[in-house]
């Protein structure tokens, strides 16, 4: 009995549904008209200042900057003293006993020494707290621009 009921009552439901879709007035959504203009059309324009000319862009290439560092003398050539003469007070700084000659030990003098330094409870090993306080000191970072 119960399924008979309960066809009858899907069966009106339905009816009712499409009754109400046939009879259904349809219609566009409405869309409000454009907001009014915020700012008045000006008769006038206003004038802007001109730019000054934009700087001009260095034409040499990475490589040829490069080039023109390593060649000291101008001369359009690198000779290998020109090239050899930047590293020479480094080498002259690691060789002690200024024979013109780098052994290991001269070396590695330095190394030694900043691991001597650092090793603070003086037991050959390094914690990492002591290992820290041999990082290179960073290097002063040169202004993008000269602007100011």
């Amino acid at each position: 009995m119960g399924r008979i009921l309960a066809g009858i009552a899907a069966f009106l439901l339905l009816i009712t549904g499409a009754t109400l879709m046939w009879r259904g007035n349809a219609h566009e959504p409405r869309v409000p008209p454009p907001p009014a203009p915020r700012f008045a059309a000006t008769a006038s324009v206003p004038t802007l200042k001109p730019i000054g000319q934009a700087p001009s862009a260095d034409p040499l290439s990475k490589e040829e900057k490069r080039f023109a560092r390593a060649d000291k003398n101008d001369d359009g050539r690198i000779t290998l003293a020109e090239l050899v003469e930047p590293r020479r007070s480094a080498f002259a700084k690691l060789d002690v006993n200024q024979d013109g000659k780098l052994a290991f030990e001269e070396w590695a003098v330095k190394t030694i020494e900043k691991f001597e330094g650092a090793d603070d409870d003086g037991n050959a090993a390094l914690t990492p707290a002591e290992y820290a306080t041999t990082a290179p000191k960073p290097k002063a970072k040169k202004a993008a621009c000269a602007c100011g």
